[in-house]
């Protein structure tokens, strides 16, 4: 018989019913009634490794009945199951099994589940108790492409409390499960039979207690894993100090408040630190891109969930642009891609193969053409949150280095484009970095060379951003003049380069102009990217886009499609070719507001946010809309991260897109642009309280009609503007 909810082996495996503890660099997933069976995704993970993929609770032989399941928090889990007895007219349970599962910092607690038997029947029971373990050791891009795998062997642990070691051959990676009575345990009890597989199951291991258990007894064992792996020098740690930003509170908006909420709790649970930035009261933090597939540094998510964190306060954007500059590229070396300047794309703990394409990429990887850009438009914005002026000194030589390379990734055409790399990298190199990511609006794929519409946006606004951190800190003139001219020659071959008309009177950026000069046809939503960035030459380039975003070719009631749906080639389910990205609709959110079409982006807010109850208010990396009214809510996209950074913090982006805040706090100005709430579809005020900027907490009052008053900005040569509601 075939097992229809099982993966075809060679499949990504789906994540949308997993159940997911996170406390990065480590986590667990399992199905809901929270056994691991050795399939899919099942596991405890650390370091990009997982350490089991089995571990199955038996009473009896047979697996409890699941009940039900909750999360306490983002690194903890709770499951409830009971057994039942066939012969009993009543089906009432005569066992009540719980399972606590927590994962924490190494360190702190090893990983595991605590197991309590409770016995609700009115007699004594006996009955043996097992746990079935095993183990591939395999690494995250190995689980992710759903490869066949072989377990590693297993033997017995030594020593006063009972337990089982599995040992890698190929670079000795190891862990070990053990046993240990649990907080229950009134006396002392049997230790456990330990049975280990043989002939076709090398590596299994079956613990057995047999139990007796008086009427309303109960009994519990800790399973703790703890794993070693091999990482390259300098890889992430776990973080010692608490998160580097405020918790806002958000007061006359509930769906936003509750979006707030659980994105900062994941993003909490997403944080890593350098461990060569931990000096004194220091420590370098910044957030992984994602679990359960990056769950890493990644220097294009990192940088955007930083920036859309500034409000909150410059404390991660900080911890995230020293790391990447300590790891900022000074070689030429064409098999990570590395080059002078160039920002990090991904770090992982070992060289990673990816899928059956043969794609292989090594720990320290430069790949991509945006996250050298956006190291400066993270720094020049972290600057105007308040960021101290000694950092900016200090990383102003990052920066410099950073516009080299973008100079010298400028063309004879004035673009900044990214070539053909090697064969088994990648192919794409901006956010959209699937194979079949870029393609015209006849479905054909474009290839490399290409230069991104978006990039264009990012590159623009570093090298301004670049001359304004220039001319602040006293730089040549003649720097701040050349890199002035090159902006303006970025501009203008984007303008020269990028617009379609359609006949229909449309006008909009191409997603990208290919080898030849020739603009990719087709809308897709690269280009809400470029509403912030400056680039744009007046408002009549900036409601084209505004027109093109919220028509129903892109726009779906939950957020703006990667790609028109009225393209062939369009598929709801397609990674980058028609899925709804969470960050990549807030970023249009946010652009609509700062460019002023405010009842475009309280329309495009509101469909998040309904999106978002749908999630349980856990924005996914990426779902599905279907082109269809038939369906009333966004659907899953299963093999997508949860949580994941940039998602988590378009919550943040989302709340200063209503206020529309602005800050300027070398030259102490603060400016915001509220949306009113009846355009939100409230009927009272809102407010927004803890905001950061510098050593200023802000909080901002929004009235009905859509006034706001600024709590928290004074001191003398403070300016502030509040703008009210349209007047027509």
């Amino acid at each position: 018989m075939i097992d229809s909810a099982a993966p075809e082996a060679g499949l990504q495996p789906f994540l949308h019913d997993t159940v997911i503890c996170l406390a990065a660099p480590s986590f667990a997933l399992s199905s809901p009634d929270g056994q691991l069976r050795g399939t899919g995704v099942d596991g405890f993970y650390d370091q990009d490794r997982r350490l089991l993929h089995t571990l199955r609770v038996l009473v009896d032989g047979l697996e409890p009945e699941p009940v039900d399941h909750c999360s306490p928090g983002a690194r903890q889990a709770v499951f409830r199951a009971m057994c039942r007895d066939a012969a009993d007219p009543t089906s009432a349970p005569w066992l009540l099994v719980t399972r606590e599962r927590a994962v924490r910092h190494p360190g702190d607690e090893d990983l595991g589940d605590v197991v309590r038997l409770h016995n609700v029947g009115a007699r004594e029971v006996r009955c043996t108790f097992s746990v079935v373990a095993a183990t591939d050791l395999a690494d995250v891009a190995t689980v992710k492409a759903g490869a066949a795998t072989d377990d590693v062997p297993c033997t017995p642990v030594d020593g006063a409390d009972p337990g089982v070691r599995w040992l890698c051959p190929q670079d000795k990676s190891r862990v070990v499960l053990r046993a240990l009575p649990g907080p229950t345990a009134a006396h002392p009890r049997p230790e456990p039979e330990i049975v280990l597989g043989g002939g076709e199951h090398p590596g299994r291991a079956e613990l057995r207690w047999e139990l007796v258990l008086a009427p309303d007894e109960e009994w519990s064992v800790q399973l703790l894993v703890h794993g070693k792996t091999t990482t390259v020098a300098g890889y992430p740690v776990p973080p010692r100090r608490p998160a580097p930003w405020a918790t806002p509170e958000v007061t006359g908006h509930p769906r936003l408040a509750a979006l707030l909420r659980r994105g900062l709790a994941d993003l909490e649970a997403l944080r890593l630190a350098d461990p060569e930035g931990t000096t004194g009261e220091r420590e370098d933090q910044f957030v992984a891109a994602g679990c359960p597939w990056f769950l890493g540094l990644f220097g294009r998510d990192s940088i955007w969930a930083a920036r859309m964190m500034l409000p909150l306060g410059t404390g991660l954007a900080g911890g995230t642009l020293r790391s990447l500059a300590r790891r900022q590229g000074r070689q030429d070396d064409a098999f990570t891609e590395e080059a002078p300047g160039r920002i990090l794309h991904e770090l992982r703990p070992a060289e990673t193969r990816h899928g059956h394409g043969g794609m292989v990429l090594p720990a320290r990887y430069y790949g991509s053409v945006d996250a050298t850009p956006l190291f400066v438009v993270l720094l020049h914005e972290a600057w105007k949150w308040g960021l101290a002026e000694s950092e900016l000194r200090r990383l102003l030589p990052h920066a410099r280095e950073a516009m080299g390379w973008v100079a010298r990734a400028m063309g004879p055409d004035d673009l900044i484009r990214y070539g053909k790399g090697r064969a088994n990298g990648l192919l794409h190199q901006g956010w959209k970095d699937s194979p079949d990511a870029i393609r015209d609006s006849e479905g054909r794929h474009i290839e490399p060379p290409i230069a991104l519409c978006e990039v264009q946006g990012y590159a623009y606004q570093a090298a301004t951003g670049f001359c304004d951190m220039l001319t602040a800190l006293g730089a040549e003139a003649a720097e701040v003049t050349r890199w002035r001219e090159r902006a303006e020659r970025l501009r203008a071959a984007f303008h020269r380069s990028f617009w379609i008309d359609e006949p229909d009177g449309r006008r909009y950026p191409a997603i990208a102009v290919d080898a030849d000069g020739h603009p990719v046809s087709g809308p897709a939503s690269n280009m809400g990217h470029l509403l912030n960035s400056g680039i744009l030459r007046d408002d009549k380039d900036c409601r084209h886009i505004a027109e093109a975003l919220v028509s129903d070719e892109l726009r779906t009631p939950w957020g703006i499609r990667t790609r028109s749906a009225r393209l062939a080639g369009f598929n709801p389910f397609s990674y980058h070719g028609g899925s709804v990205w969470a960050h990549d609709s807030a970023i249009a959110v946010h652009g609509l507001a700062s460019a002023g079409f405010l009842d475009e982006a309280a329309v495009l807010l509101d469909g998040m946010l309904d999106a978002a109850s749908h999630f349980g208010y856990q924005l996914p990396e990426l779902y599905a809309a279907y082109p269809s009214s038939r369906f009333d809510r966004p659907a899953p996209y299963p093999p997508s991260c949860r949580p994941q950074a940039w998602a988590a913090a378009s919550a943040a982006l989302l709340c200063s897109a209503m206020l529309g805040i602005e800050a300027d706090a070398p030259r102490h100005r603060l400016t915001v642009r509220p949306i009113a709430p009846s355009l939100l579809g409230l009927d009272s005020p809102y407010s927004v309280r803890g905001l950061r900027l510098g050593n200023h907490e802000v909080e901002v009052r929004v009235d009905v009609h859509g006034g706001a008053d600024v709590l928290g900005v004074d001191g003398p040569g403070w300016r502030v503007t509040a703008f009210g509601p349209p007047t027509n």
